[in-house]
């Protein structure tokens, strides 16, 4: 393990972290909120950091194997967002304690979306553009950026992306060099994080509101200006431009790639996953808007329809923007959707959950062994529309599945240990390990209840969650330390 070369690496991260506190400080200028020298100091620190892991180990160029990928995939997320809370702790208003700080950050980077504060629409325009752009950073992930910039200073990248990128299948690339790759990701994000910013201008909002809720809506983050989050604005616009923007950040950006190079949709409509995924989202819009018309919650058909889509596709693609509170909703619609939060959007998008590939994968599985029972001599194989799966890949998902499975038990048995209600555990662990953000009960509005210890093991859960599992996981192996 080339441990001067992680190091060095590191440095620069974190000296290219220390620019993501400009825009905030330039917020506060603009707006005379008073807040700017918490993101000033917190500049300050992250670049004499940076510099100091750097300088010392400047001449330790080593090629990156796949080991120091995962460590630095981690390394890079749970430094960065703890550096991400260091204007939490330096601010005045509001006042929050270490445990807060950092549960914040971590929820911001990870575009998780959850959050301990109340009166946001209070906060200094520096402190609520800061939160929504940790999130945009987030969501297509800073090591992107990272992977675009580094081969410039000597830095290969590949081993890099294919730790981060979430899928079954994470050799493949949209272009022969991982720098492009990055940058078309990149292009593509800015593209529809303007796109965005103007359909919300357009349909109501003012331009700060426009840009900070654009920042979440890509990154599939959910944080907003307002505790009511978009109920605020009461606007069935807003709504549905919300719900378009999740829907498309919730695929994979490899078929935007495609669309954009080769100027058809065609690929779209070629594509399993994105079939199965706009399956499920009708499957649940439909469902929440006839119990909701049936039940009567709504005085009427149009106004279930606005509430019934934005709130189906919000959760189940693990935005956790909310118009209403959903939790108090009829019959089984809450429980519903946190299940289908573990879905969650497809593979290569910012969304989070178990992703629509892998669960197809599954279910194609679990059909072919019904099929294998009826006819035990024949043989079968999982295809993806024409394509059949290696047993490989099956076996990869179904391990998956089993990893996530018992993360997600360990965690939310902790959660119940630390005095949290069995509603409030079960959904606060789906929500964080989702990347969803609110859960019902006590967590249905903020975690500020959740006691520190387990803050921090939510914050372990979003790590689990933004890091696919298995690239966090992989670390607790005494063979991954072996040289």
């Amino acid at each position: 393990m080339h441990y001067r070369a992680i190091v060095r690496i590191l440095g620069l991260l974190i000296a290219l972290f220390s620019v993501t506190m400009i825009p905030p400080a330039v917020v506060s200028l603009i707006y005379q909120d008073g807040s700017g020298l918490p993101f000033i100091l917190a500049f300050i620190l992250c670049v004499l950091t940076g510099i100091g892991c750097w300088y010392p180990n400047r001449g330790q160029r080593k090629d990156l194997r796949a080991k120091e990928g995962f460590l630095i995939v981690v390394l890079f997320w749970t430094v960065l967002a703890s550096f991400g809370a260091i204007p939490f702790v330096l601010l005045e208003q509001p006042s929050m304690t270490i445990t807060d700080a950092f549960f914040e950050a971590f929820s911001g980077l990870t575009t998780t979306g959850a959050t301990v504060i109340e009166g946001i629409e209070f906060l200094p325009h520096s402190i609520q553009f800061y939160r929504q752009q940790l999130q945009w950073l987030g969501g297509m992930g800073i090591i992107v950026l990272a992977v675009a910039i580094l081969p410039i200073l000597g830095v290969g990248g590949m081993q890099l992306y294919r730790a981060e990128t979430p899928g079954p299948v994470k050799d493949s690339k949209m272009t022969p060099r991982i720098a492009d790759t990055a940058k078309h990701l990149w292009y593509i994000y800015l593209s529809l994080t303007t796109a965005c910013t103007l359909a919300y201008w357009v349909a109501g909002m003012n331009w700060f509101d426009a840009i900070c809720h654009s920042f979440s809506t890509i990154a599939i983050g959910g944080f907003s200006t307002y505790d009511a989050s978009l109920g605020h604005f009461n606007s069935p616009m807003v709504n549905a431009v919300c719900s378009v923007f999740l829907l498309i950040a919730a695929l994979n950006f490899s078929l935007h790639y495609a669309a954009a190079t080769s100027r058809t949709a065609r690929g779209y409509w070629q594509d399993p996953e994105f079939k199965a995924f706009l399956f499920i989202q009708f499957f649940l819009i439909l469902i929440c808007f006839l119990v909701l018309v049936l039940t009567g919650y709504y005085t009427s058909a149009e106004e279930a329809l606005d509430q019934a889509m934005i709130q189906a596709v919000s959760i189940s693609t693990t935005a956790g923007f909310a118009t209403t509170d959903f939790s108090s909703w009829p019959s089984f619609l809450p429980i519903m959707l946190i299940f289908a939060s573990f879905i969650g959007g497809c593979a290569g998008s910012t969304g989070g959950g178990l992703k629509v590939i892998r669960v197809f994968l599954l279910f194609l599985q679990g059909k072919r062994e019904i099929d294998r029972l009826i006819h035990p001599k024949a043989v079968y194989s999982v295809k993806l529309g024409e394509r059949a799966m290696p047993d490989r890949v099956v076996e990869a998902v179904w391990g998956f599945f089993s990893a996530y499975a018992i993360v997600f038990v360990v965690i939310m048995i902790g959660m119940i240990a630390t005095g949290l209600d069995n509603i409030s555990a079960f959904t606060a662990t789906a929500a964080t390990l989702n990347n969803l953000g609110p859960g019902l009960g006590s967590v249905a509005g903020t975690y500020a209840e959740v006691s520190d210890t387990g803050k921090w093991l939510l914050v372990l859960a979003m790590l689990f969650g933004r890091l696919e599992v298995f690239s966090l996981l992989v670390l607790f192996s005494p063979t991954f330390w072996r040289s």
